[in-house]
């Protein structure tokens, strides 16, 4: 097979069957058969690898996970029920009480949340640093910090951690590099490559890309991923064999979705840099972002997502909002169709006031995710309602 990983994730597959299909089956079965008492035992022994039960792994499950760690270029996954559930049980099954976390400040809502409000609940601590200033993170690092976790970029201020820095400040300590991989995707960048251990995603976003199913899975090293897998199957946060075929299938046309998805928001942040409703743009292949250098190093495209702070406040993001006419309000990103959203009132509205602050989201900030439209329909609705 070819060496190429996005051939490779093409061409991965389900087992044939005796039917001969070309693309695989739905396998939506709860478990799975033996021919014998003694197989059967063996396979409950992990002496033989077989299926056993959907909540612990299913062809169509496996296949998604196998496409995409070929991707991520990863020894091994889990696909799990929601990207959340990725990133829960990436924290859970691998911390225990009196552990550490630090976390990059920059982060999603409901990673805020599991992070500040239930991880102390089992004794976990943590530290937030500095999404912008990783030079400043190894002084936050205490004797019994386990795990390092970020997203790159940052949702939604699109800030850009510098993967292969913390990756050497990872190795340094011994720690669990875990990267949420969501905004760029595999075909934007590849956080194995500079030192992550883990990976995680929401596959409900780009990989599936039209909105269709909900979706997670987290990707790594073999040793990570098989604690994850025993702390799922006895949990229970499985990927639905339907959502899994879904999620497949889409892992197909990443690579050309993502090169249409980055090429438009790369045009449609360039004309709206300038706008004189616009205070700030960022993007991160636009030479006026802060980690544009950082951005142009570690990332192949800069993704599908732009933001920008309008002029105005709360009251100038709530009328430009309430001006599209074609881009949707939705709760969601990484949709064939552009979807425009409010962070400080959506996504990030548990966060206090100085928390949004200090992680750049202003009142004003509205986030773009940019689909796969023509580039001047998308620009021209966004243009009228500013």
């Amino acid at each position: 097979m070819s060496s190429q990983r996005i051939t490779k994730a093409i061409r991965i597959r389900a087992n044939q069957t005796p039917d001969k299909e070309h693309s695989s089956p739905l396998f939506l079965t709860s478990s799975f058969c033996y021919d014998d008492a003694e197989e059967m035992r063996a396979v409950f022994a992990d002496e033989k690898d077989a299926f056993i039960y959907s909540r612990f792994s299913n062809p169509n499950v496996q296949e998604f996970t196998d496409r995409l760690c070929a991707l991520e270029g990863a020894e091994a996954g889990f696909a799990t029920a929601s990207g959340m559930a990725a990133i829960t049980a990436s924290f859970l099954s691998l911390m225990k009480k009196g552990d550490h976390l630090i976390s990059c400040n920059a982060i999603f809502g409901s990673t805020h949340t599991i992070i500040t409000k239930y991880l102390p609940k089992y004794g976990i601590e943590y530290t937030y640093v500095d999404a912008a200033d990783p030079k400043s993170w190894e002084s936050a690092i205490r004797p019994n910090t386990k795990m390092i976790y970020l997203e790159t970029p940052t949702n939604p201020g699109l800030d850009i951690i510098d993967l292969e820095a913390v990756g050497t400040l990872a190795r340094k300590h011994n720690l669990i590099l875990n990267v949420d991989n969501c905004f760029a995707t595999p075909i934007g960048q590849t956080p194995i490559e500079f030192g992550a251990d883990l990976v995680v995603h929401s596959a409900t976003k780009w990989l599936d890309g039209q909105g269709r199913v909900l979706g997670g899975a987290v990707v790594g090293k073999k040793e990570l991923i098989k604690e994850i897998y025993l702390f799922c199957r006895t949990t229970g946060p499985a990927l639905s064999p339907f959502n899994a075929w879904v999620l497949s299938r889409s892992l197909e046309t990443l690579d050309v979705r993502m090169e249409r998805h980055s090429s438009n928001a790369l045009y449609i942040a360039t004309e709206l840099e300038s706008h004189p409703a616009i205070a700030n743009l960022k993007y991160p292949f636009l030479p006026s972002h802060p980690q544009y250098a950082i951005a142009k190093r570690q990332m192949t495209n800069g993704g599908g997502i732009f933001c920008f702070d309008l002029k105005g406040g709360l009251e100038a993001g709530r009328r430009f909002l309430d001006k599209l006419k074609m881009l949707t309000l939705t709760a969601n990103l990484g949709d064939t169709r552009s979807i425009a959203s409010h962070p400080a009132s959506t996504t990030h509205a548990k966060l206090t006031a100085e928390e949004r602050a200090a992680t750049g989201i202003t009142d004003g900030l509205i986030r773009i995710s940019v689909g796969l439209e023509h580039r001047d329909d998308i620009l021209n609705d966004i243009l009228q309602a500013l």
